[in-house]
């Protein structure tokens, strides 16, 4: 049996035996469950393992294939499984976490109600996705998701502050949204007087397409540079009410947008006044920054999870910053790389902006 067979068998048996996945018990564990019964193999991978690791599901004499995982924290997290080599998304599950290449499933373990990122009773801002055919990318439509915050709409003449926020690679213009939670985020926030009202402009970080040669996609750092710069900003200033000022603007990425945002805040200190590195991809070549990054002084904001891979380059920039006397903040927290970490480093960095 070939594999397209066997995804099909898998989707027809989801719908016709009613598998419920994921299933959320009251301790923590989490079960996950794949119809597939003429699969020889079912694997399975969530971003609370160790990177490249999958474990195997065991199979039932209905042919669904299962795992249940220990207690997890609340937050959210991001899955797929492998049927006989092919990874897949969880058929039943809803929520979909869209990637620039493949897909998978996103999990929610609920909390208490109280983090940053869970969806409270306060006043929502709007989430609007935007069409704009790009000048620097030769006619392409690209689409940015840019949050408005709570009033914005009846706010008459008032100007606001703006922060761009950046992806990571293999996510898309909406992975703040949809597995960040950035709008739920500052909902809360500006709920609670800890940041100021502001809107968040979050672009397609793929100026090339991904996957693309190497040779092509060591363009993606300047092309994506000039994107922002020539066709996001300036439909920014035109289609929003935003101040337009360096003290009103900030930019922030993680893992490749981490690198991003540094690139692009560190070459236009004209343009930022705060500077946010999550997880970030550091580019090479940043000491020779230090000295117009003093004297410019804007928020230069580091963070890393302690189990990233990426750890030793965000410190090590940290130490760069700190031995060139450059005003910033370093944290190190504990987590891997994934959006646990990264939506507590938006709920730290946004109460700093713009005062």
């Amino acid at each position: 049996m070939n594999r397209v067979t066997v995804l099909l068998t898998a989707s027809a048996g989801l719908f016709g035996q009613m598998v419920v996945s994921p299933e959320v018990n009251a301790d923590g564990r989490v079960t996950f469950r794949m119809a597939a019964p003429k699969a020889s193999e079912v694997l399975f991978y969530g971003d609370f393992m160790p990177v490249g690791t999958t474990k195997p599901m065991q199979q039932d004499e209905k042919g669904i294939w299962s795992i249940t995982t220990d207690t997890l924290p609340p937050s959210v997290y991001i899955y797929h499984f492998v049927v006989d080599g092919v990874t897949m998304a969880d058929p039943v599950n809803p929520r979909i976490k869209l990637r620039a290449r493949t897909s998978a499933s996103l999990l929610e373990v609920p909390g208490d109600g109280n983090a940053e990122w869970q969806p409270r009773d306060v006043p929502h801002g709007t989430v609007e996705i935007n069409y704009q055919k790009s000048k620097v990318l030769n006619g392409e439509t690209r689409w940015i998701w840019i949050y408005t915050p709570p009033g914005y709409t009846a706010s008459g003449n008032k100007k606001f502050p703006v922060l761009y926020l950046f992806h990571g690679s293999n996510d898309t213009a909406g992975g703040w949204v949809l597995a960040g939670h950035a709008n739920f985020i500052l909902d809360n926030l500006i709920a609670e007087k800890k940041a100021e009202s502001m809107i968040v402009v979050m672009p397609f970080g793929h100026a090339v397409p991904f996957g693309s040669p190497r040779e092509m996609q060591a363009k993606n750092v300047d092309t994506y540079e000039q994107y922002v710069l020539q066709d996001v900003m300036p439909m920014v200033r035109t289609k929003y009410r935003i101040h337009g000022t360096r003290d009103k603007t900030a930019i922030a990425g993680l893992s490749m947008g981490g690198g991003q945002s540094l690139g692009i805040g560190m070459k236009h200190l004209d343009l930022f006044s705060a500077i946010g590195s999550f997880s970030a991809a550091v580019p090479q070549g940043m000491e020779k920054h230090m000295a117009d990054l003093k004297k410019a002084n804007p928020l230069v904001w580091v963070a890393c999870g302690t189990e990233d891979s990426l750890f030793p380059r965000s410190a090590d920039l940290a130490e760069k910053l700190k031995s060139a006397g450059v005003r910033h903040i370093w944290r190190a927290t504990p987590g891997a790389h994934t959006y646990t970490v990264w939506r507590q480093n938006l709920a730290e960095f946004a109460p700093l902006l713009f005062h």
